[in-house]
């Protein structure tokens, strides 16, 4: 089963991610049901979540429906089997030298799949991405071969690829979908109308390399549920705590430039949110972060998934696109992860020098040769 047009995540409900209000257990998996009853039919995990822990929640949330009636995506990459978690960092990703050489891969991909699929209480995924990979996910035939060796054994029908955690990583995929573009079928990226910079940068090459468009982040935080409004303050250890001050308050002032498409729809700003995304091409899906906000004015979790369930089939013209686009311009608010002309060596899994041939590849994509 390929990607519907909506999906939700097991990052959502503050469990295995700190945003809002951590929810019980109990309620974690009736929200998995609700939005399975409420029409969405994609459901997106990850094994590092809790150490398989959202696996399993999954799992047992949707252990009753037929397997065959939603897509489940999995998503591996970062050994917490053999690796030790680096503070905020997180756990070191599989390809990393101190862990395995190349010619492991293979083993630790397969290893890890069979572990995520047996949490999830299944025996395939619809579609498997390569989680936050560092510059060898990207570049190194064996990360690829090993992904495609799970094709080949029937424990997934689909594979892609996720960067992350934070933004960036716009060359480095363009040149995966040109090198590993038989191999590739998804990406995952960040992408929303206050977001429109870099992710918009990919969709001509996802979709001249035929690679479908899964969108995180829709919600830009949560303000596209609109219950957060400015001068929301944010629990300690709340991920979104660690953005610029007043981005809520700046990004209030940029929705109000898009009210006039927003209101010429008849749109909730979660339903605009979607709308804009899945009005590019190749964008086929996206993947709001729901929150558990704090307060008594807080909407419930439970109304913003029905509310996503109800998603219209409206398609925005390429004039509103457009509009929307440079309302919500954040060209060049912060510096990128990936191949980067500030560094000389790679010190970290998520950030590592430019090479010639991606400057190269933006130059043919008109991406400019500042990165």
């Amino acid at each position: 089963m390929n990607p519907s047009r909506t999906a939700y995540g097991t990052w959502s409900g503050g469990r295995y991610m700190h945003f809002g209000e951590m929810l019980e257990e109990d309620r974690y998996q009736n929200c998995i049901r609700l939005a399975y009853e409420s029409g969405v039919r994609t459901f997106v995990t990850a094994d590092v979540y809790g150490q398989g822990k959202a696996d399993r929640a999954l799992g047992e949330a949707l252990q009753d429906y037929p397997r065959e009636s939603y897509c489940l995506v999995g998503t591996i990459g970062h050994d917490f089997y053999k690796g030790t978690r680096a503070g905020s960092g997180g756990y070191p990703r599989f390809t990393d030298s101190d862990l395995r050489s190349p010619a492991d891969y293979r083993d630790f991909l397969r290893m890890a799949c069979e572990k995520s699929l047996a949490s999830c209480g299944t025996n395939y995924f619809d579609l498997l991405l390569l989680h936050n990979p560092d510059e060898k996910g990207y570049t190194r035939e064996e990360v690829w071969q090993g992904m495609s060796g799970l094709k080949d054994e029937g424990m997934v029908n689909l594979l892609g690829v996720a960067p992350g955690p934070a933004n960036g990583f716009t060359l480095d995929l363009i040149h995966a979908f040109e090198r590993f573009g038989e191999i590739i079928d998804w990406a995952m990226i960040i992408l929303n109308p206050l977001e429109p910079w870099p992710g918009q940068s990919v969709l001509p090459a996802a979709k001249k390399h035929e690679v479908e468009i899964l969108t995180r982040v829709v919600d830009y935080g949560g303000l596209f549920h609109g219950d957060m409004k400015p001068g929301h303050q944010f629990k300690a250890g709340d991920h979104r705590s660690y953005r610029p001050e007043g981005w809520v308050e700046a990004g209030h002032e940029r929705i109000e430039k898009m009210q006039d498409v927003i209101d010429r729809h008849g749109l909730s700003l979660l339903h605009f949110a979607c709308l804009w995304n899945l009005s590019q091409e190749p964008v086929k899906s996206v993947v709001p972060t729901f929150i558990q906000e704090a307060g008594e004015s807080a909407r419930a979790i439970e109304d913003k998934i029905k509310e996503f369930g109800s998603l219209p089939e409206i398609v925005l013209s390429p004039e509103d696109v457009e509009s929307v686009r440079l309302a919500g311009d954040n060209t060049g608010c912060m510096k990128l992860k990936g191949a980067s002309q500030r560094h000389e060596s790679s010190e970290r899994p998520d950030e590592w020098p430019m090479r010639s041939e991606l400057l190269e590849l933006a130059q043919r994509y008109e991406l400019g040769s500042e990165w």
